[in-house]
């Protein structure tokens, strides 16, 4: 039992740490391709993938859509969520991007108050609140830089909180491969129109150019990392509690700070720091109450 928890940990480390190492190659491509031709690949490609293993091993009956309605939302949050954060991470720092993402499983809780019923205690108002003071902390100096582009990370988050919604309603509907292939085929499909309208509208940012062989072997690393981390984290799952697994997440938060700093010059102020701070103690409170998911912070 006890070498079961060690290697439970072991792959949920490995898992967000692939996260990360996908975080920071959409950070190298900043001004190569926008975030959303680029989630729309690493969706397609994940897709492609996912479709292939799941057809070896389930056949046609693999590829079903039960409670489409849901399912379509699945896709619509994920692909919400990758557009944002993948753009946020070329605009702002990659950790302060990361942390104030680390939001997701508060919003999470207050969602599933208002559309699942659930009761809402005392102590996901108090880990909401001061989640989101380290927002604010974290997002004063770039609001003034950014303007309201610096709150694409809130804005992933709560995809992301949606994207958990869904998926309890889904629950149990399907295998877990079949659930993946599920939600990347939709997202991929409505990232392909998000990348479209957003070459369409006229604004730089989103206009898409004929990729270069780097920018397709560096979508299909972060769709190899992300599918990697996704499989790493179910295998830990089965292995122990999602409970200890939880506060394993927050190496995608050092690590984003550490690739930020090496990598791309970033240094965090105090600010930045502080701002982290708090928002890592208000999920670990929410953790230790026993009401934080901690499948919501796998924002690619």
């Amino acid at each position: 039992m006890r070498n079961g928890h060690r290697s439970a940990l072991v792959f949920a480390l490995l898992a967000f740490a692939l996260l990360s190492v996908g975080d920071a190659v959409v950070k190298s491509m900043a001004g190569m391709w926008p975030g959303t031709a680029i989630s729309a690949l690493r969706y397609l490609l994940g897709a492609v993938g996912l479709g292939a293993v799941l057809f070896a091993r389930e056949g046609r009956a693999g590829f079903a859509y039960p409670k489409f309605r849901w399912q379509m939302l699945r896709g619509l949050s994920v692909s919400i969520s990758a557009v944002s954060f993948f753009s946020a991470v070329q605009l702002m720092p990659i950790g302060e991007a990361t942390a104030i993402s680390f939001t997701s499983p508060m919003i999470t809780a207050l969602l599933a108050a208002l559309i699942l019923k659930e009761p809402l205690r005392r102590e996901t108002w108090i880990a909401s609140a001061v989640a989101f003071a380290g927002v604010l902390i974290i997002l004063r100096p770039n609001f003034g830089l950014l303007g309201w582009v610096a709150l694409l990370p809130v804005l992933a988050a709560t995809g992301m909180a949606f994207l958990m919604i869904a998926n309890r309603k889904v629950a149990g509907t399907g295998s877990a491969l079949a659930m993946q292939f599920n939600v990347a085929s939709i997202g991929a499909f409505c990232l392909f129109f998000a990348t479209v309208t957003g070459h369409f509208s006229g604004l730089a940012f989103f206009a898409v150019a004929i990729p270069s062989a780097t920018v397709i072997a560096k979508c299909a690393l972060i769709a190899v990392t992300a599918t990697a981390a996704h499989a790493c984290l179910f295998i830990a799952t089965t292995r122990a509690d999602a409970s200890a697994i939880a506060p394993m997440t927050y190496v995608q938060l050092l690590l984003a700070g550490g690739f930020g700093w090496v990598l791309f010059g970033e240094r965090p102020d105090a600010l930045a720091l502080l701002g982290s701070a708090v928002i890592v103690v208000a999920g670990l409170y929410l953790w230790r109450s026993g009401k934080a998911p901690p499948e919501t912070v796998l924002t690619d």
